[in-house]
């Protein structure tokens, strides 16, 4: 997870009933394997005194900087976001990297091909 960010941001009261989902993210930042995928990533935890509610704040290697609201956000689905935002910036970078335009550009006309390599259903078998 910590291999697509450049940094991370924790903040709570630890006072506050609702770091639950702080809590769950800064355990999984912690962790040897996170750690090891990005030893370069800063994490950084801000104990707050005040209101301030919980929040989780990343910024991703390609500097796209995201916040969370900890109290309705479970840690699962920040990292599952991470991941998928992830996916996506090396798909974009191979396609930089072989030259390709980025992001792919399908044409209308294109879409309602039939893809190569499948053959197409004949009427009778979409009846069954």
């Amino acid at each position: 997870m910590l291999k697509f960010l450049s940094r991370v941001k924790i903040e709570y009261n630890a006072l506050d009933p609702r770091i639950a989902s702080c809590m769950e993210f800064m355990a999984q930042c912690n962790s040897r394997k996170a750690r090891e995928s990005n030893p370069a990533c800063q994490v950084e935890v801000k104990r707050r005194t005040d209101d301030f509610p919980p929040q989780i704040t990343v910024t991703f290697v390609n500097g796209v900087e995201q916040a969370f609201d900890a109290t309705s956000t479970p840690a699962q689905s920040i990292r599952t976001m991470i991941l998928q935002k992830g996916q996506t910036l090396e798909t974009e970078q191979m396609f930089k990297e072989a030259g390709e335009s980025w992001p792919v550009i399908i044409p209308k006309e294109e879409l309602s091909l039939p893809a190569p390599g499948i053959k197409p259903r004949k009427a009778e078998e979409k009846k069954q």
